[in-house]
């Protein structure tokens, strides 16, 4: 999660909104990625969304099975859907997201009883952290 809340902060000197994510299987880190929907004028280039198709690229597969996500935000339906598609053993994020969260605050997509593959979640992993690097930047834009 440390190495997330460092790419939260590249994305927050750009202009992002700070989000971080790194996916890691077997030790080693498949794939990161920040917030870049922005700079790549791709609303889909969410931290968790760029991370993972590093992770594919790195693993040479699509499903990325034995892999944990590590995010600093809760992700969204869109992300969740992602990380169910992508096979992810497990997703452990830090601050939860009360207006848009898919892993429990708003809905909690990974239960979805039709879905063919099941996400162990883990939330609030440095939460207070992920949470001020947040609050911080959208303090400061208002």
């Amino acid at each position: 999660m440390r190495r997330a809340l460092a790419l939260a902060r590249r994305a927050e000197a750009a202009g992002e909104v700070p989000v971080g994510a790194v996916v890691v299987r077997g030790g080693e880190v498949l794939g990161e990625g920040w917030n870049r929907p922005i700079a790549r004028r791709d609303p889909t280039a969410h931290a968790e969304i760029v991370a993972l198709r590093a992770a594919a690229a790195a693993a040479g597969n699509y499903r990325l099975p034995g892999a944990t996500l590590y995010v600093t935000l809760e992700p969204c339906l869109m992300c969740a859907g992602a990380l169910v598609h992508a096979r992810l053993s497990r997703l452990v994020y830090g601050a939860q997201d009360p207006k848009t969260g898919a892993a429990g605050s708003r809905l909690d997509a990974f239960a979805l009883p039709f879905l063919n593959h099941r996400v162990e979640v883990t939330g609030g992993v440095l939460a207070a952290e992920c949470g001020s690097l947040l609050k911080a930047f959208f303090a400061a834009r208002r």
